[in-house]
């Protein structure tokens, strides 16, 4: 598929050519960032703390609104602390830098995002999760007792896998562990709530560390680290938390107001999934699950086939240029019950 390039914001429907395509594609699963309602408190918070806030979390002036949101998202996520960033990325390498200099053995999930992956070294491709689990499990019953850093995603998002991280137990009866997980994707998307996977893995014999962006699903442009108070506070002790600005003020404060958009947008956003997930059951080029809301697709010829029905589809060389396509349907809460069934009619053409 080619690329294509908009002037304006992209939610449930895009222009392309001069002609309307609905786009399942995106990581705005929750479809805040096209939210009308959000999008009201959003500019009155805009006109309270100003367009951005680039002082550093340091000064001797601050707003209380960062710390406000941090213990807020914290309690809600079931975690003891919390720290901001203007981003997943730089949150993401705030997380593994503060977990990196104490670990004896490191062992890097096949899918970790490239923003928890410590400076010069690298997943463990050659193997898939399950292998990956099997072989983390095999090597802690082989050594003796030592400090283990286990990183990795809580999903895939390109294989529309969710990950299972319970086993991790096991390995800290013997060892010191320290888990440090991806969340990205599974912000406003996973669980029961919107707040994440953090209480799915919280454990005594574990030091657990969150993060990940909260501008996919939740649609803010910051990211978080959730951890135990010490962790936290050693985190905001180092220059790459103080050193740099931090997320919108504006838009920390409007999620803080409107979490009941939220809890709603996520409510439809499963009940969609569901209906699409069903409807397409019997369906073997689609793989996924109604637990996320993005369903992989096997065959390539169906991104043209979508792009003539006027469906905008994911498909993109990934991880790298060179690679081949991943071809997904993502559903986000912007969606309407008319719009998956009409992607479900194109679908069943296709198959028969």
């Amino acid at each position: 598929m080619k690329n294509h390039y908009l002037d304006t914001g992209i939610g449930r429907m895009i222009e392309i050519e001069g002609r309307e395509h609905l786009y399942f594609s995106g990581t705005s699963y929750l479809g805040i960032v096209q939210n009308n309602d959000f999008l009201d408190i959003l500019a009155d918070r805009l006109f309270d703390f100003g367009s951005n806030h680039g002082q550093s979390r340091l000064n001797n002036i601050r707003l209380l609104i960062f710390d406000e949101f941090e213990e807020a998202f914290a309690a809600s996520a079931g975690a003891p602390a919390a720290a901001v960033f203007s981003s997943g990325y730089l949150a993401g390498i705030a997380a593994w830098k503060s977990c990196y200099k104490n670990a004896e053995v490191i062992w890097i999930a096949p899918d970790a995002h490239s923003a928890i992956v410590p400076d010069e070294l690298s997943p463990s491709t050659q193997l898939n999760f399950v292998q990956w689990k099997k072989s983390c499990l095999e090597l802690s019953h082989e050594l003796s007792a030592r400090k283990i850093l286990l990183i990795g995603n809580a999903l895939d998002p390109f294989l529309c896998e969710i990950h299972d991280y319970s086993w991790v137990k096991t390995i800290a009866k013997k060892h010191e562990v320290t888990l440090l997980i991806d969340d990205s994707h599974a912000f406003g998307t996973i669980g029961k709530s919107i707040y994440g996977t953090y209480e799915n893995w919280d454990d005594p014999n574990i030091n657990l560390v969150v993060t990940g962006s909260l501008g996919k699903g939740l649609g803010l442009p910051a990211g978080i680290i959730l951890g135990n108070e010490i962790h936290i506070e050693t985190i905001k002790s180092t220059p790459l938390f103080g050193g740099a600005s931090p997320g919108s003020p504006a838009h920390l404060s409007a999620f803080l107001d409107m979490e009941h958009i939220y809890l709603e947008a996520k409510s439809w956003l499963e009940d969609a999934c569901g209906i699409f997930a069903q409807e397409t059951a019997e369906i073997a080029q689609i793989s996924g699950s109604r637990a996320f809301p993005a369903f992989a697709y096997s065959d390539p010829s169906w991104v043209k086939e979508f792009e003539k029905a006027g469906i905008i589809t994911s498909s993109f060389p990934y991880p790298t240029v060179e690679s081949p396509s991943v071809n997904r349907i993502v559903i986000s809460a912007f969606h309407e019950l008319g719009d998956i069934m009409y992607l479900n009619q194109i679908i069943q053409g296709l198959v028969k």
